[in-house]
């Protein structure tokens, strides 16, 4: 009886939930570097762990074969999911974990008010705003999540789509959302009004997202990361629960700020970013804006194989492309072929570079490519001058010199990688289809620049192998 009041004590629980958010402040801090994201990742698992086992200690928790059950069910969906996610597919995992966090807090806000009406009305101010914000936020970032996963998944189209009168429907349907809330919160007591919160904020979800195109979907994913922190705060403050009031601040607060960090990278604002429109296409594959025909110069691999042998120093800059065909491995199989020979390379990594952030640093890291070798887009643009080959694969907006070049481009000001300014540019390419944004890079048809036409794994591996038969 005592070991059993012992473990239940409020305080020994919040005990609990210190050692757990600290574990999550320690996880923060080792993900910073690739060498020790594992073991933050390991740290962080712990305390969810602690902070699960905490909240089952409460003593008005009850009915734990049903939270048994639901452990149980998210186990075996989640871990194979997770085990088996390819590295291409990353992002849309990422988004779609993310919605699912939004979701849980948008039904716990529903829950919780649920409750509250059947014991006898409204709670507190204190704690129903909480709520309300929590059935907000949460449910936007779930639809909006949704969007996001289907725009990369490709189930839906990833340029944008916009309704007539976007933004007034956008409007609108916030005014609902806080409409409803502020009559709730004035002293209406209707689950009514609070289901119409939930379904506006889901719609909001929808459309908020639809009209952003695949160039700006970093910056989307990061905005919802943070949409599902700062819901979840929320709902620890409805709850008191000490452990996810701090969890869902730092996921807020990082990915706030991670949001701003992207929009400047691509030297945009949050605000021009959610307006949507961007990447909806533009010039045709292949020719410039008046139309006309470009020639392109095509190289094989042999030939590429002598530029890389024989250079000093060699930048690759990697992007979606290099993701969607695995070919990390055989890069950095590459790479150690041309370190052999006395060649230094480096890879140059924009922030927005593949579909989330970090994207690039994940996929090398994967591949076990030294982290000293990833250098950020300001570190490594002033080398490119001192650069024998660039070698750019899947990259194409970040390296596109119209952002630097050609004032009415939509990408005009969007800082990118300075490949242009190597001696040689050799480009990885399928084929002259744009990127993300939908237009043309002049960057293929420049003097200095020589297309590899093919499978981005495949064309490296025959690099590679003409690169050890010299």
């Amino acid at each position: 009886m005592y070991t059993a009041s012992f473990v239940q004590d409020p305080d020994f629980i919040r005990s609990l939930y210190i050692v757990a958010f600290v574990l999550f402040i320690i996880d923060l801090r080792l993900m910073n570097h690739p060498r020790t994201a594992r073991k933050g990742n390991v740290i962080g698992a712990i305390g969810m762990g602690i902070a699960v086992i905490a909240t089952l200690l409460i003593e008005s928790v009850g009915d734990y074969a049903l939270i048994a059950l639901g452990i149980a069910i998210g186990t075996a969906v989640g871990v194979p999911a997770a085990r088996s996610v390819k590295m291409t597919a990353m992002p849309q995992m990422v988004a779609l974990f993310n919605g699912v966090g939004g979701g849980a807090v948008a039904l716990i806000s529903w829950v919780e008010y649920r409750e509250a009406l059947s014991i006898g009305g409204n709670p507190e101010l204190e704690t129903l705003i909480p709520i309300l914000f929590a059935a907000i936020i949460g449910s936007v970032s779930f639809w909006g999540s949704n969007i996001a996963f289907g725009k990369l998944q490709e189930i839906i189209p990833g340029r944008p789509v916009q309704l007539p009168g976007q933004q007034f429907i956008n409007i609108g349907l916030l005014a609902i959302c806080i409409g409803c809330a502020i009559a709730i919160a004035s002293g209406t007591e209707s689950e009514g009004l609070f289901i119409v919160i939930l379904v506006a904020a889901a719609i909001l979800g929808n459309t908020f997202v639809l009209p952003i195109g695949g160039a700006d979907m970093p910056v989307v994913i990061s905005l919802l990361n943070a949409f599902t922190g700062l819901s979840a705060a929320a709902a620890g403050l409805a709850l008191d629960n000490v452990a996810l009031i701090v969890a869902g601040m730092l996921v807020g607060a990082s990915g706030s700020i991670l949001t701003m960090l992207m929009a400047e990278a691509m030297n945009r604002s949050i605000l021009n970013i959610f307006k949507g429109g961007f990447g909806g296409g533009g010039t045709a594959p292949g020719a410039g804006a008046d139309g006309e025909e470009k020639p392109v110069r095509s190289t094989d691999a042999a030939d590429v194989a002598i530029q890389l042998a024989y250079a000093s120093k060699v930048v690759v800059a990697p992007g979606y492309g290099l993701a969607v065909a695995q070919a990390q491995h055989a890069v950095h199989d590459l790479a150690n072929a041309l370190e052999k020979r006395g060649v230094e390379v480096l890879y140059a990594i924009h922030p927005v570079a593949g579909r989330m952030p970090g994207h690039m640093n994940v996929l090398l890291a994967e591949a076990d490519v030294p982290y000293d070798s990833l250098k950020e887009m300001d570190d490594i643009n002033p080398e490119f001058p001192q650069t024998d080959v660039a070698l750019v694969i899947g990259a194409n907006d970040v390296t596109n010199p119209a952002a630097r070049d050609v004032p009415d481009s939509p990408i005009y000001g969007m800082p990118i990688l300075d490949v242009d300014k190597a001696a040689s540019v050799i480009v990885l390419k399928r084929s002259m289809n744009t990127g993300f944004a939908g237009i043309d890079n002049p960057l293929f048809y420049a003097e200095n620049t020589s297309l590899l036409f093919g499978d981005a794994k495949e064309s490296v591996q025959k690099v590679l192998k003409a690169v050890e038969e010299l």
